[in-house]
């Protein structure tokens, strides 16, 4: 009958108009770009013309220090996402519920994130510098003989980059855990689960998704570092990461093909991060279960 099919067809035409925007926008600042990028690194320059359109991703991978990048990149994101994680996420879970002085704590917690990489890296250098108040204030009370080099290096960048990163993993973290119902918590408790029954087949499987967001939000963050690699780390040895190679490649040998390909090798990396979180969290993910059942 038409007058009852109607409405459902105005219906999907209404939801096809709300995420017009949103495609469109997906489209143009993302799909567009990262095709026009993937064309580009298939046409290479100069000499590496002749080598074909992979002669850009053979370069890359057969040059030493081109993928040492990838290393030095993956030894920062790595142990950043999984300690970010590991502070956040108790903290998180603590704070899910109302206690004194929670609005405090909170804000305390992602003041990080309005400060800015610039910020932060600045801070650093005036506290963690050799002549800084850290090392003034461990050789007063003769914790160390000599001040520690705790910036321009990778110690520097892991420090940068884990202040930086923690409040975005701690929102992403608050906002599932707040989600969960505590009454699931209780029941478990009824039934007889104790806290590591409650913690292992109830909570961190609701956690699991908001876990996984987290997880691919702080690698990539992380994974695309660059300005505390510059302004807290060593470009040319151990913190020359990845972003930094398609930097140079592009401004400094003025080669947007090979930049191109050296971008397509981050992301492709970042995809399989992601994919990899995301297939963990579906296994994990199976509702709140007790005694093997859901």
């Amino acid at each position: 009958m038409p007058e009852i099919g109607a409405p459902r067809h105005r219906g999907r035409g209404l939801d096809a108009l709300l995420l017009a925007p949103a495609v469109l926008a997906v489209l143009v600042l993302f799909i567009i770009p990262f095709a026009y990028g993937l064309l580009l690194s298939l046409e290479p320059h100069g000499v590496l013309a002749k080598g074909g359109p992979l002669a850009n991703y053979a370069a890359f991978f057969g040059n030493p220090r081109e993928r040492a990048s990838i290393w030095n990149t993956l030894r920062l994101a790595l142990p950043v996402t999984l300690i970010d994680l590991a502070i956040a996420l108790p903290l998180a879970y603590r704070l899910r519920r109302p206690i004194p002085g929670q609005r405090v704590i909170t804000a305390l917690l992602v003041i990080p994130m309005t400060l800015g990489t610039v910020l932060i890296a600045e801070g650093m250098i005036e506290f963690f510098s050799p002549a800084g108040w850290f090392n003034k204030i461990a050789l007063a009370l003769h914790l160390t003989a000599t001040p520690l080099q705790l910036v321009h290096n990778y110690t520097g960048v892991f420090i940068s980059l884990l202040i930086s990163d923690f409040p975005a993993v701690f929102l992403v973290l608050l906002g599932f855990a707040s989600g969960i119902d505590p009454n699931l918590e209780r029941a478990a408790r009824m039934l007889g689960a104790g806290w590591w029954a409650r913690l292992t087949r109830v909570t961190l499987p609701l956690l699991a998704p908001g876990i996984a967001a987290a997880a691919a939000l702080s690698f990539v963050a992380t994974f695309s570092v660059f300005p505390s690699a510059v302004l807290v780390g060593q470009p040319a040895g151990e913190t020359r990461v990845i972003a930094l190679a398609a930097w140079q490649a592009a401004y400094e040998r003025y080669d947007y093909s090979q930049a191109s390909a050296i971008a397509i090798v981050m992301a492709a990396i970042e995809l399989i991060f992601v994919a990899g979180v995301l297939v963990l969290r579906s296994q994990a993910y199976r509702g709140p279960t007790l005694g093997g059942r859901a």
